[in-house]
Formats: structure tokens, C-alpha cells, sequence
């Protein structure tokens, strides 16, 4: 089993001062910096159940073991928007450890999509034909439990300055990419100077014309939507896009619609992408307010990814007949634009694959 290791550990092997923190940066509304936020994020099951007031029993043992099998991590914002005393909080739920991850269930898998198929050379994958993943670390900034890549060989797949070379050249090499995505893990856990330093080289290939960013941090650490990100998003040729991942209303408060503004002013598009989780969000209603709430945000509702079924996690699976219902209970909620897509993505397919919502007679509740 691959585990990530803590930032200040991971750094040292991925990066020289790839997340130390950078003189005279502050983020608005904290005193603190980000990597110091995420540096002191929980890292234990006995330090979360501690810090939400919830007893040992009957949490403890069965969050123990999945923490062996994939660690805790979870930033303080993120927590202080759960609720104490309750073990079904929606947003505790996506990062706690239960007995259910040490259990076998046939059908779930290490590697779900077969991304280890995909990578053309160290640190790039390549699934579809007009763009291409860059995992800049795999280090994340919160480990959630139902995660399709906690099982992934980051270590194999970390960037020294050969394998960025070759993966600038491999890139100049297919002129139908037109998109690099920064991925990982997650890329804004990594500094702003090695952001802006790829940016800058990716800049140089004429045929790349977007880059797309696939980042939690803006919402479990807004603090993270500091000047220095700014400033090299905002002086970047590109058109940008940043997509966030949230899925449930109550992980967005007022740090994240500010940190999302910020982001807007500079030019940054911003799309939500969510994966419909059972005891999370596999309610229409849920759904429906998530939508209202993230274009209140500025943000547009882009995809609902079906559960991808990997190892540990069948727990939170929701089957796509019932995925299909909850989507057409939205289609009479909800404009057309801020229903977002129900997708599948399968191995080996040149795109994601969407699920038909037509009526399947399908007696679901879809409260």
C-alpha cells in the first residue's frame, strides 16, 4: 500500500522547498499561511473523534484500521464546518475511517480506471486525445476516504529535473494537446513558485492553449487563494480553468465564496465536480441546494461522477440507477445549466461516459 506521507516529509523527496512556505505571502482573512494550516492538519482517527467530541466507542477501532490502510488527513477549516457529537456529519463522513475499508468486496479495485496504463512518461498521464494530466505531486491537502487514487504509485511518479524536461518534450511532440491539467494529489499543495515555473514552460508550446487545475484546496483551505497564487494565475497566457470538488453544501462558507471571487477576478473560470456518495449527498435535495449554492458562488456545476469502484471505499457506492433517478428528480428542480453531468469514467473509453437518466421505472427515493 502507497501512503502519503506528511507535506514537510514528502517535500524533501519530491522537491526542494516544493510547499516551504514563501516570504511575505499572506492569504487574506488569516493570520496563519496556508502550508502552516496544512501542516497542522489532523493526521490521527483518536485526534478527529477528539476534536468533534465523539466517543472512542465505537469509532476508534474501525478508524484505526483504515488508517493504516490509507492515513488521516483533514485541515482544520474543513473541520470547523462539521458538526460536534455528530458521527454522520456529511462532511466528517468523506474523512473518517470506518471498519467497512478493511473489508474485501469483489468488484473494487486498486486501480479503478486503470490509470497506471495511461502514463506515457513519469508524472504525465494521457487518457483522451486533446489533453493531458500532469500529476504535480501526491501530496494532498485532505485524504478523502472514497478517493479513486489512494491506492496510486506516487512514489513512482514523482517529477526530478529529467522527468520534467521529458515531459515538456513529450508534450511539444503531440500537437493535438491543446489542454494540460495540473493534477496529483492535489497541485496547489504544492508552492506557487514550481506552479509558476511549469506554467511558464507549458507557455512555450504553441498548441497548449488551457490549462485546467483540479484542486479541494481553495475549499478545505481557502487561506490557500493567496497574493502569490494570484499573481501567476493572473499573468498567465492561458485561459484557466480551476475545477474545485465539493459535494455536499456545507463544506462551502464564506472563506471559500471569497476565495472563489478572488479567484474570478483574475480571470480564473471555476466548475465543481462531485461524486455522488451513499450517506453524503445521494439525496436530490442535497443535490439540488448544492448546485443553487455553488452558482451563488460563482461556480459552475459541471460533473456528477458515478462512484468508481475502488478498494476500500464500496461503502460509499451508489448504484447508477439510483444516481440516474436523483438526476432526473434535479431536471425538475433545477434549470437545465445547473444540473451538472452524470458520468462514468471507464478504462480504455476516449471519454467519460454518461449516464442515461432516462425513466427506467425505477422506484427510488430521491428525497
Amino acid at each position: 500500500m502507497i501512503q502519503r506521507t506528511p507535506a514537510r516529509i514528502e517535500a524533501r523527496n519530491e522537491e526542494p522547498s516544493l510547499i516551504a512556505t514563501e516570504q511575505g505571502q499572506r492569504p487574506h482573512n488569516s493570520a496563519k499561511g496556508w502550508q502552516q494550516i496544512l501542516a497542522e492538519s489532523v493526521t490521527c482517527p483518536e485526534q478527529l473523534l477528539g476534536r468533534l467530541n465523539l466517543p472512542a466507542e465505537p469509532w476508534l477501532k474501525g478508524a484505526s484500521a483504515g488508517h493504516q490502510l490509507f492515513p488521516v488527513r483533514v485541515p482544520e477549516p474543513f473541520i470547523r464546518r462539521m458538526t460536534p457529537g455528530d458521527p454522520n456529519d456529511p462532511l466528517l463522513r468523506q474523512v473518517l475511517p470506518l471498519a467497512e475499508e478493511s473489508r474485501h468486496q469483489a468488484g473494487y479495485v486498486r486501480d479503478p480506471l486503470q490509470e497506471n496504463n495511461a502514463i506515457q512518461t513519469t508524472g504525465l498521464i494521457r487518457k483522451y486525445q486533446s489533453r493531458s494530466l500532469l500529476m504535480v505531486t501526491g501530496q494532498c491537502a485532505i485524504n478523502c476516504r472514497y478517493c479513486f487514487r489512494r491506492h496510486f504509485p506516487y512514489e513512482s511518479q514523482r517529477l526530478g529535473p529529467d522527468d520534467r524536461q521529458q515531459v515538456l518534450a513529450t508534450l511539444k511532440a503531440a500537437p493535438e494537446i491543446n489542454e494540460v491539467i495540473f493534477s496529483g494529489g492535489d497541485p496547489l499543495a504544492v508552492n506557487d513558485r514550481l506552479l509558476a515555473q511549469w506554467a511558464e514552460a507549458l507557455a512555450g508550446i504553441p498548441h497548449i492553449k488551457r490549462l485546467r487545475i483540479h484542486s479541494r484546496l481553495p475549499v478545505v483551505i481557502p487561506q490557500r487563494v493567496c497574493d502569490a497564487l494570484l499573481d501567476w494565475l493572473g499573468n498567465s497566457p492561458f485561459q484557466k480553468i480551476l475545477v474545485v470538488h465539493v459535494n455536499h453544501p456545507a463544506e462551502l462558507d464564506s472563506d471559500t465564496r471569497k476565495a472563489f471571487a478572488r479567484l474570478r477576478e483574475v480571470g480564473v473560470t471555476l466548475l465543481n465536480q462531485s461524486v455522488i456518495l451513499k450517506g453524503v449527498n445521494d439525496s436530490a435535495s442535497i443535490l439540488a441546494r448544492l448546485s443553487e449554492d455553488l452558482f451563488d458562488s460563482g461556480v459552475m456545476p459541471y460533473y456528477l461522477h458515478a462512484f468508481d469502484p475502488v478498494a476500500g471505499a464500496h461503502h460509499f457506492d451508489v448504484s447508477d440507477q439510483a444516481a440516474a433517478a436523483l438526476v432526473r428528480a434535479l431536471m425538475t428542480r433545477l434549470p437545465g445549466f445547473l444540473v451538472p453531468r452524470l458520468v462514468r469514467e471507464l478504462p480504455g473509453e476516449t471519454s467519460k461516459t454518461p449516464i442515461f437518466t432516462g425513466d427506467n421505472q425505477a422506484n427510488i427515493s430521491v428525497t
